[in-house]
C-alpha cells in the first residue's frame, strides 16, 4: 500500500505542476486581454500603429525612388540606343533596385541581432517595436516600466539622430538598449511561467528582477536624455552668444 502510494505521489506532483502551468497560461492570456483593453494598452497600440505607418512610408518612398531612377535611365538610354535595349536595361535596373529595397526593408519585429545592427537614428524606434513584442506575459509593474521606457525612447530618438555614432554617449546608449535590455528580458522569459512568481534564496521572484531591471534601464535612459538635452541647450547658448558677439553693434544698409 505504501509502495503504491510512493509510486503514485510523483505522478500526482507532476499532474499538479502541469495543472498549475495551464492555470498560469490561462491567467496570462486573460491579463494580456485586459491590458490591451486598458488606456495604457490602447496607447501602446497607437504607438505601434504609428511605427508601422512610418516604416510603410519609408518603404513606399524607396520604391518610388527606385522607379524614378529606372525611368531616368530609360529616358537617357532611349536617346543613345534602340528602344528595346533601353527598355530591357531599365527593367533590369528596376528589378534590381526593388529587390534591394525589399531585402533591406525593416523587419516587422526586430530581433536582438537587428537591434545590434540598427543605425543610431533608427535604434530607438526599433527598440520600441522590439519591446512591444515582448509584453506578453509580463507582470503589471513590468508593463508600466516597459511603457515608460517606450516613451523615453520616443523622446530620445531625435537626439540620437544628431549624435555622433562614434561618441562614448552613443556607445553607452546602444549597449543599454540593444544589449542589456534584451538580455534582461530574454533571461526572464526562459524561466518557466509557473516559476516566475516563486521567491528565490534572495527573497525575490524572477518577476521582481525583471521589474527592477527595467526600472534601472528607464532611469539610465532618463539620465541620457537629460545629458543630451543639456548638451543641445549648451550648443544653442554658445551659438547664440557667438552671433551676438559677432553682429552686436553692426548695422545693415539696404
Amino acid at each position: 500500500m505504501n509502495d503504491n502510494a510512493g509510486h503514485h505521489e510523483p505522478m500526482v506532483h507532476r499532474a499538479r505542476n502541469v495543472a498549475a502551468g495551464f492555470a498560469d497560461v490561462g491567467l496570462t492570456h486573460a491579463e494580456d486581454l485586459l491590458r490591451r483593453l486598458s488606456p495604457e494598452g490602447r496607447e501602446q497600440a497607437r504607438r505601434e500603429r504609428e511605427a508601422r505607418t512610418r516604416r510603410q512610408k519609408r518603404l513606399i518612398v524607396r520604391l518610388v525612388a527606385a522607379a524614378t531612377a529606372s525611368l531616368l535611365v530609360w529616358a537617357m538610354l532611349a536617346l543613345l540606343a534602340p528602344a528595346s535595349v533601353a527598355l530591357a536595361v531599365a527593367s533590369a535596373l528596376l528589378l534590381l533596385l526593388m529587390t534591394a529595397v525589399l531585402l533591406r526593408a525593416d523587419p516587422r519585429v526586430p530581433g536582438r541581432e537587428a537591434l545590434a545592427e540598427a543605425t543610431l537614428p533608427s535604434l530607438a524606434e526599433q527598440a520600441v517595436i522590439w519591446l512591444a513584442a515582448q509584453r506578453r506575459g509580463m507582470p503589471p509593474l513590468a508593463l508600466q516600466r516597459a511603457d515608460a521606457i517606450s516613451r523615453r525612447l520616443g523622446d530620445l530618438a531625435p537626439r540620437l539622430g544628431q549624435l555622433d555614432p562614434r561618441s562614448p554617449a552613443a556607445a553607452s546608449v546602444r549597449k543599454l538598449v540593444a544589449v542589456e535590455m534584451p538580455a534582461l528580458v530574454d533571461s526572464w522569459r526562459i524561466v518557466p511561467i509557473s516559476a516566475r512568481r516563486v521567491a528565490h534564496a534572495d527573497g525575490r521572484m524572477p518577476d521582481d528582477h525583471l521589474v527592477n531591471g527595467l526600472q534601472l534601464i528607464d532611469a539610465e535612459l532618463a539620465r541620457a536624455n537629460d545629458l543630451l538635452g543639456q548638451s543641445t541647450l549648451d550648443e544653442i547658448a554658445i551659438q547664440g552668444r557667438y552671433l551676438e558677439l559677432k553682429y552686436k553693434g553692426d548695422s545693415f544698409s539696404l
